[in-house]
């Protein structure tokens, strides 16, 4: 049943973006608003619903699979990123929270970027 929430709310969340995607891009735009926007609102939307998981914690089961894991997950994996940083920062772990939060957006830029001039170079090559 875990992976069905998860499924379901996944295709709910990858659909929103794309919806998301068509509405906000617009020709000539060179700041990435799309996904900026898309990501401070899903962060925004976890904040709101980790605040309900307070409150109410059986929220914290199934709930939390469909919204945070499917919805949130397919929408953007950003809000995850920034609600366990708030968490860490919340528990005291401000160096973790700041190595976590660098590492994690200078690593995946330059495993990209490898990623991609190793395949380019491949593909080049035949």
């Amino acid at each position: 049943m875990s992976w069905l929430l998860v499924a379901i709310g996944g295709a709910i969340g990858a659909s929103l973006r794309y919806g998301a995607g068509l509405i906000i891009t617009r020709p000539q735009m060179y700041f990435p608003w799309t996904t900026w926007s898309i990501n401070i609102l899903g962060c925004f939307l976890a904040g709101i619903f980790f605040a309900f998981t307070e409150r109410y914690p059986v929220l914290q089961q199934q709930a939390r699979l469909f919204l945070m894991v499917g919805i949130f997950g397919g929408f953007t994996t950003f809000s995850s990123f920034g609600l366990e940083t708030f968490q860490l920062i919340r528990q005291g772990h401000l160096s973790i929270a700041l190595a976590y939060t660098i590492s994690s957006v200078l690593v995946g830029v330059i495993c990209l970027m490898i990623g991609f001039y190793i395949f380019q170079f491949l593909l080049n090559t035949k």
